[in-house]
């Protein structure tokens, strides 16, 4: 994803998540990984990842807080936000919720 209304554009699919992390966070790091399951587990949900250091825009429209964190959209309409990566099981479940 590389401009701010691709990722527009992605998050207005029926369903959809987004992946916010910066390169430099170890958490993120482990998140990243954690997902990298859930995506194997074919959750029906397509993801995007971006990198929130390049992205300023998204980040104040979707008042992201912190990184990691994995926003769930239904129709363009954020429906969740994710900061706390429990388990896979739990992200998998939140993905497939939608």
């Amino acid at each position: 994803m590389k401009t701010t209304e691709s990722i527009l554009a992605f998050t207005a699919k029926p369903k959809s998540a987004l992946y916010a992390y910066t390169s430099m966070c170890g958490t993120c790091q482990v998140a990243g990984k954690m997902l990298d399951v859930v995506e194997a587990m074919n959750t029906g949900v397509p993801l995007e990842r971006i990198n929130i250091n390049f992205h300023e825009q998204i980040a104040r429209d979707f008042q992201i807080e912190s990184v990691p964190c994995l926003l769930l959209f239904e129709q363009g309409v954020l429906k969740k936000k994710i900061y706390a990566f429990q388990s896979v099981p739990y992200i998998y479940e939140e993905m497939r919720s939608l």
